[in-house]
């Protein structure tokens, strides 16, 4: 008879010191660390020009944009994660004096993979939603032309969809707009 085998799980300080001298990227969630996979040349397009267009248009403002090298911690449930593309509004806030853990963002851009996309919609998103700072959280296909925006609006969070290279989101939180045509620049649906 086989037997499963058992679950290591480990705790978010556990994961920090592993995942600061790890050469590859994990995330953590539920006591579990996650590795990440590659991105697709799609992926990294997409997440490059929506990086570009938000720090053209953020320039001189108070808000800066990272992509997916700063780790995010939710919180009173603790995850970590590593969105593709984080934009904070002021001072960043840090877990610790390491500075690679960030606490305050107000807008977060996931760009969908097969493998994750509803992790992204699902789990990962209630996790996002515990973040206090949280204003917008954008989901973007990299298979076809479709956007899903979520923005709070009180305690609701309102989804609007996108599916055209003529739409345009309005990210409130930074007073900033954002083009399908400019999310999808370099890529060719055919």
């Amino acid at each position: 008879m086989k037997y499963p085998s058992a679950q290591t799980l480990y705790k978010p300080e556990d994961y920090l010191i592993a995942e600061r001298k790890a050469t590859i990227k994990s995330e953590y969630l539920s006591g579990q660390i996650l590795t990440m996979s590659g991105a697709s040349l799609a992926h990294a397009f997409i997440t490059g020009d929506i990086d570009t267009e938000l720090n053209i248009q953020l320039r001189g403002k108070d808000c800066e944009v990272v992509t997916n090298d700063v780790r995010v911690k939710t919180s009173p449930k603790i995850a970590y994660f590593y969105p593709d593309v984080v934009v904070f509004c002021g001072e960043p806030q840090f877990e610790d004096n390491t500075f690679d853990t960030l606490l305050n963002p107000i807008l977060i851009i996931e760009v969908l993979s097969p493998s994750t996309e509803k992790y992204d919609k699902g789990e990962k998103f209630e996790y996002y939603k515990q973040i206090a700072t949280l204003k917008e959280y954008i989901l973007v296909s990299q298979d076809k032309v479709h956007v899903e925006h979520y923005k709070l609006n009180n305690t609701e969070w309102n989804l609007k969809t996108f599916s055209a290279f003529q739409d345009t989101l309005i990210l409130t939180s930074i007073g900033c707009k954002l083009s399908l045509k400019d999310i999808y620049t370099r890529i060719d649906f055919n």
